[in-house]
């Protein structure tokens, strides 16, 4: 098959490889020459706009996006719904909050043109490990684009599968990544208290290596801890400073929405926020506190 992917980080650019790889015709697009360019030496065929890109596409035209969120994904869209045709086919594969893929589809399906949300997992271990897709939308256009879902997913029988209507895609996607929220988590509180136990000084390397095999919390995520640690022991040269996607949120007002606790996930992205406070002033004030009420000393900034 034959389709353009808009956007080429590093998973855009891998995905791309993987379908390239897989025998289909690419054509890639970014705002960055230089990263059209990469494609290209990739394999994939580039494109100088969208304008060119859907051009080169041949009707029915398959359009990949791979771009942040939110506005940029709903200006393209609505951009791409002035260039495309009735049959044509647009597959948002980035992170969109599931309402506004709703939106995405309601204003495509006016024109005549198709729409699919693909929650995609596997960052940068796509390329050799395979995808994981979340695919939501009509049947009949999902089963028409299966030999790009085949090519991308870890088998052609595993790994992706339509998982329901316009949105659900990226809904699945966004509870997946709440749960990852919780284990990665778990791990890094974990691997902490290992650490403090000076008295042992246990290798953490070590022990992530042992639960590797045979262990319960086993899991790729443990994987990429036992390469981080064993590049890194005393992680000393990354900062304490964690992001989120937003998926995370989502999940959480989600659970609000629903009246469904989910106090493991909510406290995760609440020290991802914790991370992120150089001033610190909530334990500053903590700290006042104490001294104010019992005398408690308080360490001065220097």
């Amino acid at each position: 098959m034959e389709l353009a992917m808009i956007g080429l980080g590093k998973m855009g650019l891998n995905m791309a490889t993987r379908l390239v790889l897989g025998g289909h015709r690419v054509i890639g697009f970014a705002r960055s020459a230089e990263t059209v360019k990469e494609a290209v030496k990739l394999g994939a065929e580039g494109g100088t706009s969208l304008e060119n890109v859907v051009s080169k596409l041949a009707a029915p035209r398959i359009i990949w996006l791979m771009i942040p969120a939110g506005k940029p994904t709903t200006d393209t869209i609505d951009t791409l719904s002035n260039m495309l045709s009735s049959g044509d086919i647009v597959i948002d594969g980035g992170n969109s909050n599931y309402k506004d893929t709703i939106k995405h589809a309601d204003m495509l399906e006016a024109k005549g043109i198709e729409f699919v949300d693909s929650g995609t997992s596997g960052g940068i271990w796509g390329l050799k490990e395979g995808y994981s897709l979340m695919i939501g939308g009509k049947s009949a256009v999902v089963k028409k684009l299966s030999p790009i879902f085949e090519t991308l997913a870890p088998a052609a029988d595993k790994g992706w599968g339509h998982v329901g209507p316009h949105g659900a895609g990226h809904y699945v996607k966004m509870i997946h990544n709440g749960i990852e929220y919780g284990m990665m988590q778990a791990f890094a509180e974990g691997f902490s208290i290992l650490k403090s136990k000076k008295e042992f000084g246990l290798d953490l390397a070590q022990v992530s290596k042992i639960w590797q095999h045979g262990s319960v919390v086993r899991s790729w995520l443990l994987d990429l801890a036992a390469l981080a640690l064993e590049e890194d022991p005393k992680l000393a040269d990354i900062k304490p400073w964690v992001a989120d996607s937003g998926e995370g949120r989502w999940t959480v007002f989600e659970s609000i929405d629903l009246d469904v606790p989910a106090p493991v996930i909510t406290l995760a992205l609440q020290m991802r926020f914790a991370s992120r406070d150089e001033e610190n002033y909530t334990a500053r004030m903590l700290a006042a506190l104490r001294n104010q009420f019992g005398g408690h000393a308080v360490k001065k900034d220097e």
